[in-house]
C-alpha cells in the first residue's frame, strides 16, 4: 500500500473518531458503518436500527455510528477501507464484490429470481449463509442482506419498450463485468462509473442513462435528469452489510454473537422500510412527469442474457448454487 494510501486512510479514521467522539454517544465502543445513500435512505435507517438494539443488548457499550451520503467514500474504496479496518461496518451493494467473490456473482445473475419473495426465500436460507461465509476469506464478516428492489433502465433519450430500443445507447452499470456484459448482451454500451457521477454524467451526455430501483432513482435526483424509466426488472440483487474482519476479531466471542443477531434482527425493520420507501418514491416519479414503461415483454430480455450465464456461471460449484436457487420454491 502506498504512503499516500496509508495517509488517506489514517485520516478517514482519524475524522471517523472525532466524529463519533462529538456525536455524543456514551458507548464505550462506537463502530464506524458507511452507506453511499443518504439520511433517511432504508439501508442507513436499518443499521440506526441495529445500532440501537446493540445498545440496548449490550448495555450501552457498543453502539453505532452511520456516515450516510458516501461521507466516507464511494463503495469501491470504502469496501478497501473496511478490508483494512479503518471503518467496521459497511452497507454495500453485492455488485462490486462480483470480480473477488465468485458465490455473489450468481445472486447478480439478470433474472435469476423470479420475484423479490424468491430472493428473500433463498437469501433467507442455506444458500444466503453460504454466501456470507464466503466474505470471510477476503477479510470481511458478512452479516446480513438487505434488499436492493428491482434494477431497472431509465434514460434521458426515449422510451425503451423492446431490447431493440437498448442498441447503441450508453448506459452506467456498477463496477462489475457482469453487468458490463449483461448490458452488452441487450446491444447497448456499458460504463463503469461510481454512483455519485451519475447524475452530471447524464446531465452533459456522458451516458444517457443508468438502471436502478425506484427509491435510488428518486433520492439520487436521477429521475429529473432520465425521465423515461422501463420496468425490465433485469436484476433483484441483494445487498449485505459486512463488518471488518479486523474489528470483529477484536470482538469477544459473546459480542460476536450480539452483533450478529443485531444486524439479522435489522433485516426484518429494513424490508418494512423498503417496501413504503418504493411506494413514496414511485409516486414521487409519476407525480415529477417521468414517464414510465410498465407493461413490457420481458421474454427477450431474458432470452439475451444467455451469453452473460454461459460466461460467469462456468464452475460446477456455481452451476449448483444457480441450479439450487430456481429450485427454491
Amino acid at each position: 500500500m502506498s504512503i499516500l494510501r496509508k495517509f488517506g486512510l489514517a485520516v478517514l479514521a482519524s475524522a471517523a473518531i472525532v466524529a463519533s467522539a462529538v456525536s455524543g454517544q456514551a458507548a464505550e465502543l462506537m463502530l464506524r458503518s458507511s452507506d453511499t445513500h443518504p439520511d433517511g435512505y432504508p439501508t442507513v435507517e436499518a443499521v440506526k436500527y441495529m445500532g440501537k438494539l446493540l445498545e440496548e443488548r449490550t448495555k450501552g457499550r457498543i453502539g453505532i455510528e452511520v456516515f450516510h451520503s458516501a461521507q466516507l467514500g464511494e463503495e469501491k474504496d470504502t469496501i478497501e477501507q473496511t478490508q483494512f479496518g479503518v471503518i467496521d461496518l459497511n452497507r454495500v451493494s453485492l455488485g462490486p464484490f462480483n470480480n473477488i467473490i465468485e458465490e455473489t456473482q450468481v445472486v447478480s445473475l439478470p433474472y435469476i429470481f423470479r420475484s423479490v419473495d424468491h430472493m428473500h426465500k433463498v437469501m433467507d436460507g442455506p444458500i444466503g449463509d453460504e454466501i456470507l461465509a464466503a466474505f470471510e476469506a477476503h477479510d470481511l464478516i458478512g452479516l446480513a442482506f438487505y434488499d436492493g428492489g428491482s434494477r431497472s433502465f431509465y434514460n434521458s433519450e426515449k422510451p425503451i419498450k423492446s431490447v431493440d430500443d437498448l442498441k447503441g445507447m450508453k448506459f452506467r452499470v456498477m463496477q462489475s463485468d457482469m453487468f458490463v456484459d449483461m448490458v452488452g448482451a441487450l446491444g447497448a454500451n456499458a460504463t463503469p462509473m461510481p454512483y455519485g457521477e451519475v447524475y452530471s454524467a447524464i446531465q452533459t451526455g456522458v451516458i444517457d442513462g443508468a438502471e436502478n430501483n425506484w427509491p435510488s432513482y428518486d433520492s439520487s435526483g436521477h429521475f429529473e435528469v432520465a425521465k423515461y424509466y422501463t420496468l425490465d426488472e433485469h436484476l433483484i440483487v441483494p445487498e449485505i452489510l459486512v463488518m471488518s474482519k479486523k474489528s470483529w476479531d477484536k470482538l469477544s466471542p459473546e459480542d460476536q454473537a450480539v452483533v450478529r443477531q443485531a444486524a439479522k434482527d435489522s433485516v426484518p425493520h429494513m424490508r418494512e422500510l423498503w417496501a413504503a420507501q418504493e411506494k413514496k418514491s414511485e409516486e414521487k416519479i409519476r407525480a415529477a412527469g417521468a414517464e414510465v414503461v410498465a407493461d413490457i415483454d420481458k421474454t427477450p430480455f431474458i432470452e439475451a442474457m444467455k451469453p452473460v450465464y454461459e460466461k460467469h456461471v462456468t464452475s460446477e460449484k456455481l452451476k449448483d448454487m444457480v441450479a439450487r436457487i430456481q429450485a427454491t420454491k
